[in-house]
């Protein structure tokens, strides 16, 4: 399996100067993961925080356009969860009570 998708967001975000901890926490975390997230949006979630942090006087100023690629990357897909990362969540307590929800008759 290739790097995880949760791994490669937080190495992204490490690097720009000025991302908060947190921020890379959450990622590891799998906040902004589609499978891994308590969210429904979570890639929506993350453009949306990379341009917010983007739109604050204290981040570094060459910062900002280097969140704003990071943002677009997120729209392009660069991020998205992996065939692998799908499988296993498919196959874990979660996906399976998630099929059996939608497959109820």
């Amino acid at each position: 399996m290739t790097e995880h998708t949760t791994e490669k967001l937080a190495a992204a975000l490490r690097e720009v100067p000025g991302v908060p901890a947190d921020m890379i926490e959450r990622a590891l975390a799998g906040y902004y993961h589609d499978y891994l997230s308590p969210l429904a949006f979570p890639e929506m979630q993350l453009v949306h925080d990379l341009h917010f942090l983007a739109s604050l006087p204290a981040t570094p100023r060459d910062s900002r356009p280097r969140l704003r690629d990071l943002a677009a990357q997120v729209v392009a897909g660069d991020f998205d969860a992996s065939a692998e990362e799908a499988d296993a969540w498919a196959r874990s307590p979660e996906g399976q009570a998630t099929f059996r929800e939608l497959f109820r008759q």
